[in-house]
């Protein structure tokens, strides 16, 4: 099975003698479970894969439970790793994690975690809440258009049009656009907003933030002024509400909003959003364009090809 490059960082560090936990970060459908699930066919250790969307409402039980089933394995081969996927579902979990690690750094267990979520936002405040300096990020980014020309092998075109998202790669084609189409809306963005945003964190306004995550969508690549924003979208309360939510969106990997670049902070915080999304599968979803349409139409495709550019350098910084 092929394998992304970033592979091989995640597997050096595993094979590395266990001093921090491993952090995945990153967005919905980039792979971050398959390369724990090959991490876990390349090692020769015991190891335990254990996913909190599994968990029951008794969460930090569950998760002690599966860990101490990780220790005793851990006891019988001298070394093991423990792998807990999507663990930001679980409440209060960077405070367990702390103590179970602690635990087994005092009793010399040489038991490695890797921790993997796809809420970048909400996993920061945990770790940096209670895990400082026990910690290493490896963030896990949307596919680039080499991956997907080495996997798929697409061409620059489709790669523009229907983005870096591998699960739906098959799709990708006149035939099945339809198909495509219901995907990244239902399976990618609708659960984005609804379990990774409005499910794990506080929204006064979820129409609106929805409405937002549509126009950012629609202006990729432009420059919108918060003011032109509040005269598009109804019940938008303010600016501050607005950065807010864009701020959230980003967190979630699937829209951002660039400052314009200033030496001064001042400047740079008060200017007009560049909207940008970080997938142009995003992009392309919400037009309701064919990928013959969206090349016939060179004002979008213009904004296509620009969003495909901005969305490789916000992933790669």
């Amino acid at each position: 099975m092929k394998k992304r490059p970033i592979f091989n960082s995640l597997l050096r560090r595993a094979k590395d003698p266990r001093k921090f936990i491993q952090i995945l970060l990153g967005p919905r459908q980039v792979g971050k479970t398959t390369l724990a699930l090959q991490l876990e066919k390349s090692l020769s250790i015991p190891t335990h894969y254990i996913s909190a969307d599994s968990a029951t409402l008794e969460d930090l039980a569950w998760l002690q439970t599966q860990w101490e089933v990780a220790r005793q394995k851990t006891h019988r081969g001298k070394k093991g790793l423990l792998i807990i996927d999507e663990v930001q579902k679980i409440p209060h979990w960077s405070d367990i994690i702390k103590k179970l690690w602690d635990e087994d750094s005092r009793h010399q267990l040489n038991l490695k975690v890797i921790i993997l979520g796809s809420s970048p936002w909400l996993m920061q405040k945990g770790l940096s809440e209670s895990l400082a300096g026990r910690f290493e990020i490896l963030p896990i980014t949307h596919w680039n258009f080499q991956e997907m020309h080495d996997f798929f092998d697409w061409d620059l075109k489709q790669f523009i049009f229907f983005g870096g998202y591998p699960g739906p790669a098959s799709l990708a084609n006149s035939k099945d656009f339809s198909r495509w189409l219901n995907y990244i809306n239902d399976s990618l963005i609708e659960t984005t907003l609804s379990r990774d945003i409005l499910l794990m964190t506080q929204v006064n306004k979820p129409i609106l933030l929805r409405r937002l995550f549509q126009l950012g969508c629609h202006y990729s690549s432009q420059i919108l002024s918060y003011q032109k924003m509040l005269g598009q979208l109804q019940d938008a309360g303010n600016t501050t509400t607005l950065a807010h939510y864009l701020e959230l969106l980003s967190g979630a990997g699937v829209l951002c909003g660039l400052p314009k670049y200033a030496n001064q902070k001042v400047r740079s915080r008060g200017s007009s959003p560049k909207f940008q999304v970080y997938n142009t599968a995003l992009m392309t979803a919400q037009s309701g364009k064919s990928f013959l349409e969206a090349q016939e139409n060179k004002e979008y495709w213009g904004r296509l090809v620009e969003s495909a550019i901005g969305a490789h350098l916000i992933n790669n910084i």
